[in-house]
């Protein structure tokens, strides 16, 4: 199966389950209850056995490791070329994560929504965007002007807002309606 063919099921796929959901035919993550995971979780275990499965499938022939971090609710996978489940920008690895996580909650499996980070590929991404959110806050300091940034998804907001938290002269507010919501870094005058 080719990269498109193999994007356009994951995206029927997904679109069928977001029905399945607005028809209230899926338990919804809101109703999850915010407790803590103890050391082991079976669960846990069960998704990351999915996690290994399908991924295999998808990138044939590769030798797959899967890893959990239980406090993070984060499973984490590696392999030699695993590009085909991370997908462009990411969508495959999102679209698995979605996957995973509404058979988490049909199941029962897990408390909260689990996070899949594919060859760190999540972790490196969040690096880049803190490296460039504070590129574009110093030139918003120094310009005296509003920066916007690209459309981004919730996940990539938070990390942006959280890798500027610190400085005092900016303030940073998320603006306009899904998919074209980003942030606009605004600086701010010392007061003195």
């Amino acid at each position: 199966m080719d990269d498109k063919k193999m994007e356009d099921a994951l995206d029927t796929f997904v679109e069928s389950l977001k029905r399945e959901q607005e028809n209230g035919k899926l338990v919804e993550h809101n109703n999850w209850k915010e407790t803590p995971e103890p050391e082991e979780s079976p669960g846990m275990e069960k998704l990351e056995r999915i996690i290994k499965k399908v991924v295999e499938i998808i990138c044939i022939g590769e030798d797959v490791r899967v890893e959990s971090d239980i406090r993070d609710m984060k499973i984490s996978v590696y392999g030699r070329d695993l590009g085909m489940a991370i997908g462009r920008n990411g969508k495959n690895m999102e679209a698995l994560e979605h996957i995973v996580n509404l058979i988490a909650a049909r199941k029962k499996l897990v408390d909260k929504s689990v996070i899949i980070d594919i060859k760190d590929y999540r972790k490196k991404k969040a690096e880049k965007m803190k490296k460039t959110a504070i590129k574009m806050a110093r030139k918003a300091i120094e310009e005296g002007k509003k920066v916007k940034l690209k459309p981004m998804g919730s996940y990539e907001r938070k990390i942006i807002h959280n890798a500027l938290a610190n400085f005092k002269n900016i303030k940073t507010v998320s603006k306009n309606r899904e998919p074209y919501r980003r942030i606009v870094i605004y600086p701010v005058q010392e007061q003195g």
